[in-house]
Protein backbone atom coordinates (compact mmCIF):
# COMPACT_ATOMS: atom_id res chain seq x y z
CA UNK A 1 0.00 0.00 0.00
CA UNK A 2 0.80 3.37 -0.98
CA UNK A 3 0.16 6.44 1.04
CA UNK A 4 1.20 9.92 -0.66
CA UNK A 5 2.31 12.84 1.44
CA UNK A 6 2.18 16.06 -0.86
CA UNK A 7 4.46 18.71 -0.79
CA UNK A 8 1.95 21.13 -0.49
CA UNK A 9 0.24 19.59 2.41
CA UNK A 10 3.56 20.01 4.63
CA UNK A 11 4.06 22.33 7.70
CA UNK A 12 5.39 25.62 5.99
CA UNK A 13 7.43 28.52 7.98
CA UNK A 14 9.00 31.62 6.41
CA UNK A 15 11.11 32.82 8.72
CA UNK A 16 12.56 35.51 6.48
CA UNK A 17 16.11 34.00 6.71
CA UNK A 18 14.72 30.22 6.76
CA UNK A 19 12.17 28.78 4.52
CA UNK A 20 11.12 25.31 5.43
CA UNK A 21 8.78 22.58 5.07
CA UNK A 22 8.22 19.76 7.27
CA UNK A 23 7.26 16.59 6.09
CA UNK A 24 6.12 15.43 9.81
CA UNK A 25 5.80 17.51 12.95
CA UNK A 26 8.34 19.98 14.08
CA UNK A 27 8.64 23.11 16.53
CA UNK A 28 4.84 25.16 15.43
CA UNK A 29 4.06 22.80 13.08
CA UNK A 30 2.17 19.88 14.62
CA UNK A 31 -0.36 17.45 13.26
CA UNK A 32 -0.84 14.42 15.41
CA UNK A 33 -1.51 12.25 12.07
CA UNK A 34 1.95 12.93 10.90
CA UNK A 35 4.07 12.37 13.63
CA UNK A 36 6.78 10.66 12.13
CA UNK A 37 6.79 7.07 10.02
CA UNK A 38 8.75 4.30 11.79
CA UNK A 39 12.26 5.21 13.09
CA UNK A 40 11.65 8.15 11.42
CA UNK A 41 10.99 11.14 12.59
CA UNK A 42 11.88 14.56 10.53
CA UNK A 43 12.54 15.12 6.96
CA UNK A 44 12.98 19.73 7.13
CA UNK A 45 13.29 20.95 3.53
CA UNK A 46 15.41 24.27 4.15
CA UNK A 47 16.56 26.76 2.10
CA UNK A 48 18.77 29.38 4.26
CA UNK A 49 19.71 32.50 2.99
CA UNK A 50 23.23 33.54 2.52
CA UNK A 51 25.11 34.99 5.79
CA UNK A 52 22.20 33.15 7.88
CA UNK A 53 21.80 29.81 9.80
CA UNK A 54 20.74 28.09 12.83
CA UNK A 55 22.44 28.97 16.18
CA UNK A 56 24.45 27.46 18.83
CA UNK A 57 21.60 24.74 19.88
CA UNK A 58 21.62 20.81 21.37
CA UNK A 59 20.21 17.94 20.75
CA UNK A 60 20.08 14.28 22.33
CA UNK A 61 19.58 10.70 21.49
CA UNK A 62 18.68 11.36 18.01
CA UNK A 63 20.71 10.47 14.67
CA UNK A 64 20.73 13.58 12.56
CA UNK A 65 21.98 13.03 9.03
CA UNK A 66 22.24 16.23 6.86
CA UNK A 67 22.03 16.39 2.90
CA UNK A 68 22.58 19.11 0.45
CA UNK A 69 21.33 20.02 -2.36
CA UNK A 70 22.46 23.20 -3.57
CA UNK A 71 25.08 25.68 -2.16
CA UNK A 72 27.19 25.46 1.14
CA UNK A 73 26.62 24.56 4.86
CA UNK A 74 29.39 25.62 7.66
CA UNK A 75 28.89 23.10 10.64
CA UNK A 76 30.59 23.71 14.28
CA UNK A 77 29.44 21.51 17.04
CA UNK A 78 30.78 20.66 20.86
CA UNK A 79 33.02 17.81 19.78
CA UNK A 80 35.28 20.18 18.15
CA UNK A 81 34.36 19.20 14.42
CA UNK A 82 34.11 22.10 12.01
CA UNK A 83 33.34 21.89 8.11
CA UNK A 84 31.95 22.96 5.68
CA UNK A 85 29.52 20.47 3.40
CA UNK A 86 28.43 20.59 0.00
CA UNK A 87 26.33 19.05 -2.30
CA UNK A 88 27.30 15.33 -2.16
CA UNK A 89 28.07 15.36 1.42
CA UNK A 90 26.82 13.14 3.57
CA UNK A 91 26.59 14.49 7.17
CA UNK A 92 26.07 12.27 10.26
CA UNK A 93 25.86 13.01 13.93
CA UNK A 94 24.55 10.98 16.94
CA UNK A 95 23.80 12.97 19.21
CA UNK A 96 23.26 10.54 21.84
CA UNK A 97 24.00 11.72 26.32
CA UNK A 98 23.74 15.33 24.59
CA UNK A 99 25.45 17.64 21.71
CA UNK A 100 25.42 21.51 20.61
CA UNK A 101 25.68 22.34 17.26
CA UNK A 102 25.31 25.42 14.67
CA UNK A 103 24.65 25.32 10.96
CA UNK A 104 25.64 28.77 8.98
CA UNK A 105 25.48 29.53 5.40
CA UNK A 106 28.54 31.00 5.03
CA UNK A 107 28.12 32.35 1.46
CA UNK A 108 27.79 36.30 1.10
CA UNK A 109 25.32 35.44 -2.66
CA UNK A 110 23.92 31.96 -2.48
CA UNK A 111 21.42 30.09 -0.55
CA UNK A 112 22.15 26.91 0.61
CA UNK A 113 19.02 24.01 -0.03
CA UNK A 114 19.31 20.97 2.88
CA UNK A 115 17.31 18.15 3.73
CA UNK A 116 17.79 17.65 7.60
CA UNK A 117 16.52 14.23 8.85
CA UNK A 118 15.85 12.82 12.20
CA UNK A 119 15.65 9.39 12.32
CA UNK A 120 14.96 7.53 16.04
CA UNK A 121 18.09 5.71 17.57
CA UNK A 122 17.83 1.71 18.89
CA UNK A 123 19.69 2.78 21.64
CA UNK A 124 20.05 6.26 24.50
CA UNK A 125 22.41 7.61 25.87
CA UNK A 126 25.47 6.53 23.42
CA UNK A 127 28.66 8.86 23.09
CA UNK A 128 27.84 11.41 20.55
CA UNK A 129 29.62 11.08 17.85
CA UNK A 130 30.63 12.99 13.87
CA UNK A 131 30.75 11.16 10.60
CA UNK A 132 30.88 13.14 7.19
CA UNK A 133 31.02 11.02 3.53
CA UNK A 134 30.94 12.21 0.02
CA UNK A 135 29.25 10.64 -2.36
CA UNK A 136 29.20 11.64 -5.93
CA UNK A 137 26.77 12.08 -8.87
CA UNK A 138 28.65 9.52 -10.31
CA UNK A 139 27.82 6.96 -7.64
CA UNK A 140 23.93 7.87 -7.69
CA UNK A 141 23.02 8.20 -11.50
CA UNK A 142 20.62 5.51 -12.60
CA UNK A 143 21.22 3.68 -9.23
CA UNK A 144 20.48 3.08 -5.77
CA UNK A 145 23.50 4.46 -3.23
CA UNK A 146 23.25 3.30 0.03
CA UNK A 147 24.62 6.09 2.00
CA UNK A 148 23.94 5.79 5.79
CA UNK A 149 22.99 1.98 7.45
CA UNK A 150 23.70 0.53 11.08
CA UNK A 151 26.86 -0.97 10.01
CA UNK A 152 28.24 1.63 7.89
CA UNK A 153 28.67 -0.86 5.00
CA UNK A 154 29.54 -0.14 0.94
CA UNK A 155 31.04 2.91 2.83
CA UNK A 156 28.08 4.65 3.74
CA UNK A 157 27.91 7.02 6.87
CA UNK A 158 26.88 4.62 10.65
CA UNK A 159 23.82 4.77 12.34
CA UNK A 160 22.26 3.64 15.41
CA UNK A 161 19.17 2.08 13.79
CA UNK A 162 18.21 -0.47 11.85
CA UNK A 163 17.23 1.72 8.96
CA UNK A 164 19.03 2.05 5.21
CA UNK A 165 18.94 4.86 3.62
CA UNK A 166 19.32 5.71 -0.28
CA UNK A 167 20.12 8.16 -2.60
CA UNK A 168 19.63 8.40 -6.80
CA UNK A 169 19.76 10.78 -9.36
CA UNK A 170 17.27 9.73 -12.25
CA UNK A 171 16.40 10.59 -15.51
CA UNK A 172 15.21 9.99 -18.89
CA UNK A 173 15.11 5.78 -18.42
CA UNK A 174 16.73 5.21 -15.81
CA UNK A 175 15.15 2.89 -13.37
CA UNK A 176 15.81 1.53 -10.24
CA UNK A 177 14.01 -1.38 -7.89
CA UNK A 178 14.89 -2.02 -4.47
CA UNK A 179 13.47 -4.95 -2.60
CA UNK A 180 11.81 -4.75 0.60
CA UNK A 181 12.06 -7.94 3.24
CA UNK A 182 9.05 -9.08 4.85
CA UNK A 183 8.16 -6.71 7.97
CA UNK A 184 10.15 -3.74 6.74
CA UNK A 185 8.42 -0.88 5.03
CA UNK A 186 10.20 2.11 3.12
CA UNK A 187 9.46 6.04 2.53
CA UNK A 188 10.69 8.30 -0.50
CA UNK A 189 10.74 11.51 -0.64
CA UNK A 190 11.64 13.82 -3.92
CA UNK A 191 13.94 15.99 -3.55
CA UNK A 192 13.79 17.72 -6.64
CA UNK A 193 12.04 16.54 -10.33
CA UNK A 194 9.59 14.08 -10.66
CA UNK A 195 9.23 10.33 -10.47
CA UNK A 196 6.85 7.11 -10.67
CA UNK A 197 6.96 4.94 -7.32
CA UNK A 198 5.16 1.44 -8.51
CA UNK A 199 3.49 3.83 -10.92
CA UNK A 200 2.01 6.69 -8.27
CA UNK A 201 3.35 10.03 -9.53
CA UNK A 202 5.35 12.20 -7.88
CA UNK A 203 6.79 15.45 -7.25
CA UNK A 204 9.25 17.51 -5.69
CA UNK A 205 8.48 17.78 -2.16
CA UNK A 206 6.25 14.73 -2.63
CA UNK A 207 7.08 12.05 -0.43
CA UNK A 208 4.94 8.23 -0.01
CA UNK A 209 4.56 5.50 2.54
CA UNK A 210 5.48 2.31 1.08
CA UNK A 211 3.96 -0.95 3.84
CA UNK A 212 3.54 -4.34 3.25
CA UNK A 213 4.82 -3.95 -0.85
CA UNK A 214 7.87 -6.63 -1.71
CA UNK A 215 9.50 -3.83 -3.66
CA UNK A 216 9.76 -0.52 -4.78
CA UNK A 217 10.50 0.56 -8.36
CA UNK A 218 11.35 4.12 -9.51
CA UNK A 219 11.13 4.90 -13.28
CA UNK A 220 9.62 7.71 -15.65
CA UNK A 221 11.87 10.12 -13.73
CA UNK A 222 12.90 14.00 -15.40
CA UNK A 223 15.82 15.72 -13.58
CA UNK A 224 14.90 13.88 -10.05
CA UNK A 225 16.98 13.27 -7.26
CA UNK A 226 15.09 10.88 -4.61
CA UNK A 227 15.86 9.65 -1.29
CA UNK A 228 14.96 6.01 -0.19
CA UNK A 229 14.46 5.11 3.61
CA UNK A 230 14.03 1.37 4.13
CA UNK A 231 12.64 1.14 7.55
CA UNK A 232 11.80 -1.53 10.84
Amino acid sequence: MLTVRKAEERGHANHGWLDTYHTFSFADYQDPREMGFGALRVINDDKVEPGQGFGMHGHRDMEIITYVLEGALEHKDSMGNGSVIRPGDVQRMSAGTGVRHSEFNPSRDERVHLLQIWIEPNVTGVRPGYEEKQFGPAEKKGQLRLIASPDGREGSVTIHQDALVYASLLDGKDAVTHRLAPGRRAYVHVARGTVKANGTPLKAGDGVKIVREPSIALADAKDTEVLLFDLP
